[in-house]
């Protein structure tokens, strides 16, 4: 069967990744097109993966007729625009997290999908991390019972640069929000209220520019289980990544990944080595593995495994978890309704 044709449109760090990984890891696709606003970062990726058909403007990658499908890695203020463009167009979609910060533009973006009756999927790349689907696997199979206490613990080795966190939307949906995905997939089931507190313990700067830099949230599943998330935007020793989930017949848990398991015993004690430093080296297969699923379901034609709606209900956790640190109260996800936060990300 012949290769899935596939454009990329943004060749920042995330759509590197995923270029080099159509050229050698992923299976049934081929990269035919890069587009990037800044040209000649298109041409740079473009010769790294051996693509001759180049752009600077992602529309005309879009018009090309013999296109399958196309990869939305591009600024988060983009995602929405190009979403509705890629659907008109007839392409597949893969659209990198998060598909905007306004509710309004994702309504927008997934009703132009169903409209042209394409395939879109967003990129919540841990749900294939296979450490984090043996947990949600452990819940399914019913090893551990029924689900009573989530625990999610994401920590970044350092903070992004303060321009960054001017544009993100903030902590919970530029980090959390990753977080707030794994809690629906790995329970099974929504998430109906979250409590939020936050502080700056970090960098001033980043409290300057109106976001904290460590946080947890607490969440209410609909079965009444607990979840408690907790993030910090500094670790010294590296990308902490860890879950676990207690049930009633008993928990699963996922450890740090590290570069080897070997240990020293010493008179001085245990040592081992330090997780690995950040998500690039420590997600990578599932970076592989997300993108071999999108091109799976163009391919059969069957669901993608992260919807439209599956990018949507992260937003609105997230808006809810900073409504509920502004007003340091419990705030349930109906709450959070698309005509009160248009225009805001915070």
């Amino acid at each position: 069967m012949t290769d899935l044709r596939l454009g990329l449109i943004g060749t920042g760090r995330i759509g590197k990744v995923h270029a080099h990984n159509l050229k050698g890891a992923v299976r049934g696709a081929e990269l035919v097109a890069v587009a990037d606003v800044v040209g000649e970062a298109a041409r740079s990726l473009a010769a790294e993966v051996g693509v001759e058909w180049v752009t600077n403007d992602p529309r005309e990658l879009l018009a090309l007729a013999d296109l399958d499908g196309v990869l939305i890695c591009s600024s988060t203020d983009t995602h929405a625009e190009l979403i509705v463009a890629a659907a008109e167009a007839g392409k597949a979609i893969f659209c990198e997290k998060p598909i905007a910060l306004e509710l309004g533009a994702i309504d927008r973006a997934l009703e132009a999908v169903e409209r042209a009756g394409v395939t879109l999927q967003v990129g919540f790349n841990r749900r294939f991390d296979p450490s984090f689907a043996a947990l949600r696997d452990a819940v399914d199979t019913g090893r551990i019972g029924t689900p009573e206490m989530l625990r999610i613990t994401s920590r970044d080795p350092e903070p992004p640069p303060i321009a960054y966190v001017r544009g993100s939307g903030g902590i919970f949906c530029d980090m959390m929000i990753h977080d707030l995905d794994m809690a629906r997939f790995v329970l099974g089931e929504e998430v109906v209220e979250v409590y939020a507190m936050g502080s700056v313990l970090v960098d001033p700067a980043i409290g300057e520019a109106g976001d904290v830099d460590t946080a947890t949230v607490t969440l209410r599943f609909a079965s009444g289980a607990l979840g408690v998330i907790e993030n910090s935007r500094r670790a010294a020793y590296g990308y902490d990544q860890r879950a676990e989930v207690f049930g009633s017949k008993g928990m699963v848990a996922s450890r740090n990944h590290a570069a080897h398991t070997a240990e020293i015993s010493d008179a001085t004690g245990v040592h081992g080595p330090l997780p690995h430093y950040f998500f690039l080296e420590r997600y990578n297969q599932a970076y592989v593995n997300e993108l071999q699923a999108f091109c799976d379901c163009v391919r059969d034609g069957s669901p993608p495994p992260v919807s439209g709606a599956d990018g949507r209900t992260p937003v609105v956790m997230a808006l809810a978890a900073g409504l509920s640190l502004r007003a340091n109260r419990p705030v349930r996800l109906e709450e959070v309704r698309p005509e009160y936060w248009a225009g805001r990300t915070q």
